[in-house]
């Protein structure tokens, strides 16, 4: 790999000023471009996101980002971390780099014209293949440990409704053999030809149960879509046109949003709608290990109608007296009974349950839409919770910060 001079590195952080005002048109036209030369990509892309613009924008922030650290990559590792798993779990393989950088670049002359000279360029050629480098070496490692390669079929063995919004689907392998283990807090994609779009779709989905060689579940919020988005192309297949017995095709287990078992101190675990179901493998995942680690699950969502795992939390409290849970519902439904369904009514505010939530040495696992996890990320740390032990997960093209 050809090594970035100094007077490179200057030039490509030189373009920070230029990537904050243009990135976005540049990325919009990059996939526009790569996607006419190589139509078989979509195959591997969220073409909602595309649609809607989230895509292009990610990637900007992310070229932006490299661009501005290109000399302190160390400040990257977190980012790139999760970039990977996501990767390796839409089995994203290194020759398909060669390609992404080509249009990248040419992307770049397109939008920029005269305006970039050729040294900047050829800068940025050598730094687009040291960042390919580091992707496909960590890439590596994830695929050496995974369970299998590429997308495998699973049957649907069971499919229950959790929700009005959500349905656990149970997976087990077409072969007949055991499901594999995983980490609690990890994902898996699930891939479905869409008709409307003519392209197979991948979307990932957070394994929702402890990993116990039985199946791997996943539990799918029906995405009906609003006004400033369509309806899920993949959520509503699984829902409506997915039932026991029909074979989809899953990766391997990936993610490195995840409990980390081996400690003894207290576990906060707290979710916001879809958000839960990592919380349900980390929470059964304790169970099943016998821990008797102090855990809250902190939720919140709608309404009962809504409300994922409600009896097998409330079942799951009341057995355990290391357990205990707290819930907000943003819109309480006349039925809905308070100690029993939920615990406070509204949005959740840290600093309204600080006295069950702030624990010395806990650790706290968040995931939910992105401008939940922010809230709760600023509360916590508000509340004097260190940074460290505030892990979050996001799906999709958001980013937590």
């Amino acid at each position: 790999m050809t090594a970035l001079t100094a007077d490179q590195i200057a030039r490509v952080k030189a373009t920070v000023p230029v990537l904050a005002e243009h990135g976005t048109t540049i990325t919009k036209h990059f996939y526009k471009r790569m996607f006419a030369h190589h139509p078989e990509l979509k195959n591997l892309f969220n073409q909602t996101h595309q649609q809607s613009g989230n895509q292009p924008e990610t990637l900007a922030r992310a070229v932006y980002a490299y661009a501005a650290n290109i000399d302190n990559l160390g400040a990257l590792g977190p980012a790139v971390s999760r970039i990977a798993n996501k990767h390796a779990s839409l089995n994203i393989r290194p020759e398909h780099y060669p390609i992404v950088g080509r249009h990248l670049l040419g992307a770049i002359v397109d939008v920029l014209g005269d305006a970039v000279d050729q040294p900047t360029l050829d800068a940025w050629e050598v730094a687009y293949g040291q960042l390919a480098n580091i992707f496909v070496g960590t890439e590596a490692k994830l695929y050496q440990g995974a369970a299998w390669s590429g997308f495998r079929p699973f049957k649907v063995a069971r499919k229950h409704v959790e929700s009005d919004e959500i349905t656990s689907f149970y997976l087990t392998p077409a072969d007949g053999t055991a499901a594999c283990g995983f980490e609690p807090g990890q994902y898996v994609s699930v891939t479905r030809f869409v008709d409307k779009l003519g392209v197979d779709q991948p979307r990932q989905y957070s394994l929702s149960d402890a990993p116990h060689g039985k199946w791997l579940r996943i539990s799918v919020k029906r995405e009906d879509g609003r006004e400033d988005a369509a309806p899920g192309h993949v959520s509503n297949l699984l829902h409506a046109g997915v039932e026991e017995g029909t074979i989809v095709h899953v990766s391997a287990p990936m993610g490195d949003f995840t409990l980390d078992r081996k400690k003894t101190t207290p576990v906060v675990l707290m979710s916001g709608g879809v958000g839960v179901t990592p919380m349900t493998s980390m929470l059964s995942t304790l169970l099943a290990d016998g821990s008797e680690r102090s855990v809250t699950f902190v939720h919140a969502c709608r309404n009962s109608r809504v409300h994922a795992f409600r009896e097998w939390l409330n079942e799951t409290v009341a057995s355990h007296p290391n357990l205990k849970r707290v819930v907000f519902y943003e819109a309480v439904d006349a039925g809905d009974r308070k100690g029993i369904d939920y615990d406070f009514e509204g949005r959740l505010d840290v600093a309204q349950i600080a006295d069950r939530i702030i624990v010395p040495d806990a650790d706290y696992y968040i995931c939910g839409p992105v401008p939940f996890m922010r809230a709760q990320r600023d509360g916590l740390t508000a509340l004097g919770v260190d940074a460290a032990r505030i892990h979050t997960e996001v799906f999709g093209s958001g980013a937590v910060e």
